[in-house]
């Protein structure tokens, strides 16, 4: 799995824990609905950190808890 794919599924489980459909959570994020979008789609393979921090904040978690998973640990990283 690579990195774009473990953050995909990360935020797809932390809606779904929090309740949060994935427009609410671009909304809480401060980011385009098309930007979680591509995320989820596979059309952004390495979202950038600052985005990162936006969604984490939207899900209400700091950004080392969002990265504290083994699917993104574990992820392959495409240079």
């Amino acid at each position: 799995m690579d990195f774009g794919e473990a953050v995909a599924e990360r935020i797809i489980e932390l809606c779904g824990k929090r309740g949060i459909s994935i427009n609410r959570l671009a909304v809480l994020s401060g980011l385009r609905q098309s930007t979680v979008d591509s995320i989820l789609k596979g059309k952004s393979k390495n979202p950038g950190l600052v985005t990162l921090i936006k969604i984490s904040d939207g899900l209400g978690i700091n950004i080392l808890e969002f990265l504290d998973d083994p699917k993104i640990i574990d992820a392959d990283i495409e240079e």
